[in-house]
């Protein structure tokens, strides 16, 4: 799979947003072209009962982003959600068992050690498995 290009600011508003939505878990889509580079971040409100840890996409907010996706001719590079209480974040059991695009990369933003911490991931729900990988940060 290649690897996803995030722009610094697509960094930046991943990791407000986790701060924004703490203790809860934050949520969003990143749209882009190419496969690979990230031209847009979509927040999504978290509707989940038990949001501190867990979440799930408000309907409404994920079609309508998905809309937008279309409109701008993007097409759905990764997802990302943040672990408000992790210091190195990886895939719950919960997240792989509701990774329901596989050819998307997760990312998952940690806030529990001393700064946040961003890692991307493959996860294969119905393989129930996944693995880090890379992501770069084209504008450096």
């Amino acid at each position: 799979m290649p690897t996803i290009q995030l722009r610094r600011e697509h960094l930046e508003a991943m990791i407000a947003h986790a701060r924004e939505a703490a203790p809860a878990e934050c949520c969003g889509l990143v749209g882009g072209s190419s496969g690979t580079e990230a031209k847009s971040l979509y927040r999504l409100r978290n509707v989940t009962a038990d949001p501190e840890v867990r979440y799930e996409a408000a309907p409404e907010d994920l079609f309508a982003a998905q809309r937008q996706m279309r409109d701008r001719g993007e097409e759905l590079l990764a997802i990302y959600h943040s672990h408000p209480r992790a210091a190195e974040p990886s895939p719950s059991e919960t997240d792989i068992r509701q990774a329901f695009y596989p050819s998307a990369t997760y990312l998952i933003i940690g806030l529990g050690g001393d700064g946040p911490v961003v890692k991307a991931f493959n996860i294969s729900e119905r393989e129930h498995r996944w693995h880090q990988v890379e992501y770069e940060i084209a504008d450096e």
